[in-house]
């Protein structure tokens, strides 16, 4: 619930008027006073007093209406985030091949999609497990959708033993069959866990744990974590769809809305569209 005053005047105003108002209000103090204070003092000084009128008229109209303030804050948070989401389309761009040309990389849904998904995951992660049905559906409604699958183990030794399993399964043909197993698991991926997981969806053990000490499959996960990292990915889930980063477990809705984006973008013969091959 909004609990800032609102005068009558503030009322009337445009959305983000009064921010401008704030920040033009000070500007014109301070280009009024200039004038007589050119002729004493180096161009762009500010005498106290100029300084004492500048936040006296600030303060009665903060004063008069604090929504001014809010709406300044308001306009900020917006400016940051369009910064933010502008430097994580650019590292979308410049990371492109890593994220959806990479022929190693386990893939769900239909191979040859147009559109990509990428998804970087920890195997242990509740809300990655909370996504994973909401993804299924979205490649089950959508078979023109691909689903990178980045293993990212950030929540500790079981997430990475968790995710060697995965990756090592992938050279038996079973990375997307243990994968969907761990997202079932509630407990924790211990190793007879793991074991038990594994020989359940026709796993190899023996050929299994051998493959996990490869450092190939170490290098993979590192090469996982300094791409999450270029992108400025915090945790997990965060998906990639288009030049959209979305961090967090989206809703279906905003994933068909990302994924109509970049299907529309392809069509227009946009730069931006990640899928394909």
């Amino acid at each position: 619930m909004d609990t800032w005053a609102m005068g009558p005047v503030a009322r009337r105003w445009p959305r983000g008027a009064k921010a401008a108002f704030g920040v033009a209000l000070s500007a014109g103090v301070l280009l009024a006073a200039m004038p007589a204070a050119r002729a004493r003092q180096p161009r762009g000084d500010v005498t106290p007093e100029q300084r004492q009128a500048i936040v006296g008229v600030l303060r009665d109209a903060l004063r008069d209406d604090p929504s001014i303030l809010r709406d300044a804050v308001t306009a900020l948070q917006a400016s940051e985030r369009r910064q933010r989401e502008g430097a994580a389309q650019a590292a979308i761009r410049a990371h492109r091949d890593a994220l959806v040309r990479d022929s190693a990389d386990p893939v769900k849904g239909n191979p040859a999609g147009a559109v990509t998904v990428v998804e970087f995951f920890d195997p242990r992660c509740g809300y990655c497990k909370q996504l994973a049905p909401t993804l299924d559906e979205v490649l089950r409604q959508h078979p023109d959708v691909r689903l990178v699958l980045k293993d990212m183990p950030v929540l500790g030794p079981a997430s990475v033993l968790a995710s060697r399993a995965l990756l090592a399964a992938e050279r038996q043909g079973k990375y997307v069959a243990l994968h969907d197993a761990l997202m079932r698991l509630r407990g924790e991926p211990t190793e007879p866990v793991l074991r038990h997981e594994a020989a359940a969806v026709g796993i190899d053990w023996a050929r299994l744990q051998h493959d996990m000490d490869d450092p190939a499959v170490a290098r993979r996960i590192q090469d996982n974590l300094q791409l999450a990292q270029a992108l400025q990915i915090q945790g997990t889930p965060a998906l990639v769809i288009g030049d959209r980063l979305i961090p967090g477990a989206a809703d279906r809705a905003k994933l068909e809305g990302a994924i109509a984006a970049t299907r529309t973008t392809t069509a227009r013969g946009g730069v931006v569209a990640l899928g394909g091959r």
